[in-house]
């Protein structure tokens, strides 16, 4: 897993020190899981104190996960709890982990080893699309990094069953990266969290605009097949973000906006 941080506005320990027990892997791991949490606290995508952001510490098989009843707003580097691919707490963190709410992350990090980072949100442009009997349609510039890279998984209720990750693996396939849970909700994946709360901003608006435009009565004004597929390219070759040197150049600016929002964030 690289690091998304040191590719843009200086090196990662100009940003904060590394406190004592953590490695420089794992505390960057628990700023950027920590920096997820407050985001889409900040854009108003979290559902009370449900739902997860697990991030696997680069070089090690332990997870990163929030503790079972905080707010997002309330995540710290400090309080996430390392576990191991079941859910078990591996540090001592007396802190409670919700293991059925962690189950499709557990599926999907055991079964897709390019994936480190997932986040599970009900955000409502997502849920919204996925509650409606149409797939998602690229429509815009942004859209177009969605192509043949979505995949959708039937509501069979809420998901406590260990036999329904089969079928949660089987319908993700080998190389999706946003996942619609009909009637329930959204999966983003990625090689760091910078990746998958990338994909999960994008993915938001892109929904929330093909809603709006199928709203309007008017025909949806779609795009060739083979736009789609060269404007996919160009974001995930880097070209879209000027080249591969700078992926995620927004990236910095989060950490200096939650900065600005709450000085103790890091703690």
């Amino acid at each position: 897993m690289t690091s998304d941080i040191d590719l843009q506005a200086g090196s990662f320990e100009t940003l904060t020190d590394i406190p004592d027990g953590y490695s420089k892997a794992e505390w960057h791991a628990r700023l950027d899981t920590t920096l997820c949490y407050r985001l889409i606290a900040h854009y108003g995508w979290t559902s009370q104190v449900y739902n997860h952001i697990t991030t696997r510490i680069n070089g090690t098989e332990h997870l990163l996960i929030n503790p079972f009843g905080f707010r997002y707003e309330e995540i710290t580097p400090s309080c996430l709890i390392k576990i191991d691919i079941d859910g078990n707490t591996v540090d001592g963190n007396p802190l409670p982990v919700n293991k059925a709410g962690y189950l499709i992350h557990s599926a999907i990090h055991a079964a897709r080893a390019d994936i480190n980072c997932i986040i599970h949100t009900h955000s409502h442009n997502a849920q919204a699309l996925g509650a409606i009997d149409m797939p998602f349609v690229p429509l815009t510039q942004e859209g177009c990094q969605f192509h043949e890279r979505v995949a959708y998984h039937d509501f069979a209720g809420i998901v406590l069953d260990e036999s329904e990750k089969r079928s949660l693996v089987e319908d993700l396939g080998p190389s999706n990266h946003t996942y619609i849970l009909n009637n329930h909700g959204l999966v983003t994946l990625g090689e760091t969290p910078t990746w998958a709360f990338d994909r999960l901003y994008q993915f938001e608006r892109a929904a929330g605009i093909q809603l709006r435009a199928m709203a309007s009565g008017s025909a949806l004004k779609k795009i060739s097949k083979e736009v789609l597929i060269q404007t996919r390219n160009q974001f995930e070759g880097g070209a879209a973000q000027a080249g591969a040197t700078v992926r995620h150049p927004a990236w910095p600016s989060y950490y200096r906006m939650m900065d600005r929002i709450d000085p103790q964030w890091k703690n």
